[in-house]
């Protein structure tokens, strides 16, 4: 697949032919039940590529695409009422094919795809909506398959969850998945990672709305820093 700039009026066009678009239940709800939030893990890049775009498949001006099921992973930022976060910076990380974090620390380093770019940002529209083209993440030592989410407003980190496969059968053995106590908020975390219509490829498509836990407005209940949450979570587990 050729290199293509993905842009906001690309993302609706581009995942609208696979699975149904942002569909919160009670979206105007007095309140709805909110994304639990989950620890970032040691892996977020020591050293962030000089390529942050929403495409994690091509690295730069790059033409050989990362090994791996594409997948267009795209969904909506909410508030706890369901009013769409505008002018959010959404992060994701993720290990490539070989189970390799974009990390200088990451033990799978000597197998890492130098052709996934690892990392991604996308800035939510006046609708909250997201957009990345990824992979569908592996597992590895220790972890069933996910991929990590940070959101981020003024330069300030308001909120960081982890995104698993629905229906894998590591989910239950892994640490971070088991920690969430109630089976509600465990569907939460889980999007269906489903064949994208019409692909001639095998692509997938994965829709998961995220909504917050705190607002942007309190910074007392938020995660101080730009881009990167305090040490202290960085030391934890991915």
């Amino acid at each position: 697949m050729s290199r293509s700039h993905w842009n906001r009026r690309q993302m609706l066009g581009s995942v609208a032919g696979g699975a149904a678009w942002f569909s919160v239940s009670g979206l105007f709800a007095e309140e709805l039940a909110k994304t639990p939030a989950l620890t970032e893990g040691p892996f977020y890049p020591d050293k962030l590529p000089l390529d942050v775009d929403n495409d994690l498949l091509i690295v730069g001006d790059g033409t050989t695409p990362a090994i791996g099921e594409i997948t267009h992973l795209a969904g909506r930022i909410l508030g706890p009422t369901g009013t769409p976060l505008r002018n959010a910076v959404v992060e994701i990380w993720q290990v490539d094919n070989n189970g390799a974090y974009l990390h200088s620390r990451d033990p799978n380093q000597e197998k890492r795809d130098a052709n996934f770019q690892g990392y991604g940002r996308f800035l939510t529209d006046s609708k909250g909506q997201y957009y990345f083209r990824t992979i569908k993440p592996p597992p590895y030592t220790g972890r069933c398959p996910h991929i990590h989410f940070g959101i981020s407003q003024n330069g300030r980190r308001i909120y960081t969850t982890q995104l698993f496969i629905r229906g894998h059968e590591l989910n239950d053995r892994d640490m971070v998945f088991r920690g969430i106590r109630e089976a509600a908020d465990r569907q939460r975390v889980m999007a269906d990672f489903a064949p994208l219509a019409d692909s001639r490829i095998g692509e997938l498509a994965a829709n998961w709305d995220i909504v917050l836990g705190v607002t942007p407005q309190d910074p007392d209940e938020a995660v101080q820093g730009s881009y990167g949450p305090p040490e202290r979570m960085r030391r934890r587990r991915g």
